[in-house]
């Protein structure tokens, strides 16, 4: 079952629930069987087909310790042993990621906080949703339009054919039910985009937002973005959460979300 709601709804609160959510979201993966999950003391690292590095990575939520160059040592042994060429290392979000460096930048890794991390407030949506003309979303509910999906968001997105059928496999096994919801969206009858609600950490992030080239410029984007948390409103969630990329940090802001922190991590690759 997903956390409590959050009611606190204060900067910090709310920058902490961006990330959790995010971390919720890899734990979650840990529900299908192309996921290899491997944990300790403090730390949780997965593995899954998809070569992308936030589908492979270490999630610490302690600070580290003497010796912890040892786990950084293991952890890439892991993932080399497995021919995972790239990952991503994520600290606790109450942790200064800094902490971390002088253990993972011998070994190769490189440091980014230029993902940001969004925050929309649930009651400033109007009543109901206006859609674009000739855009009708729909929840995925089925394997082939779990089929869809995948086709209609590795072209926006896009992902490389290779990972396609890797990502429909733990898209599968993730279900089609809450806490992770996979939406369609149809312009004039035809797939043209796609998001993803995942509940976590008590607020509602939105995530695979993507829209087909030829459908792009008639507010798709933005459409299938509010949709998912439309739904969230109607179970009672205060906050919509997400992190956005370069091009569609411009949208999230005209639709309203507040840039509230960075998603900040620690990238390698081979």
């Amino acid at each position: 079952m997903p956390d409590p709601i959050l009611t606190d709804l204060s900067t910090p609160s709310l920058s902490r629930a961006i990330k959790e959510n995010l971390y919720d979201y890899f734990r979650f993966l840990g529900r299908s069987e192309v996921t290899e999950m491997d944990e300790g003391p403090g730390w949780l690292r997965w593995r899954t087909p998809i070569a992308h590095p936030w589908f492979n990575g270490v999630l610490c939520n302690r600070p580290p310790v003497e010796g912890d160059g040892a786990l950084v040592e293991s952890s890439l042994a892991f993932f080399r042993a497995r021919g995972t060429a790239s990952l991503t290392w994520w600290p606790d979000p109450g942790m200064p990621a800094a902490a971390w460096a002088p253990f993972l930048q011998p070994h190769g890794f490189g440091f980014t906080d230029s993902t940001p991390g969004m925050e929309l407030a649930l009651d400033v949506l109007p009543a109901e949703q206006k859609l674009p003309p000739g855009l009708e979303i729909f929840p995925v509910e089925n394997l082939a339009a779990l089929q869809t999906w995948i086709d209609v968001f590795g072209e926006g997105y896009p992902l490389p054919d290779e990972i396609k059928p890797h990502f429909l496999a733990l898209t599968a096994d993730l279900g089609f039910d809450l806490p992770a919801r996979n939406y369609l969206g149809y312009l004039d009858g035809a797939p043209a985009a796609s998001s993803t609600l995942f509940l976590g950490a008590g607020v509602a992030g939105v995530y695979c937002v993507a829209t087909l080239p030829a459908a792009r410029k008639r507010g798709v984007g933005a459409a299938m973005t509010l949709g998912p948390l439309y739904e969230a409103r109607d179970l009672g969630y205060r906050a919509g959460i997400l992190q956005s990329s370069e091009m569609g940090y411009p949208v999230y802001r005209k639709l309203g979300f507040q840039h509230l922190t960075a998603m900040e991590h620690f990238y390698w690759s081979e």
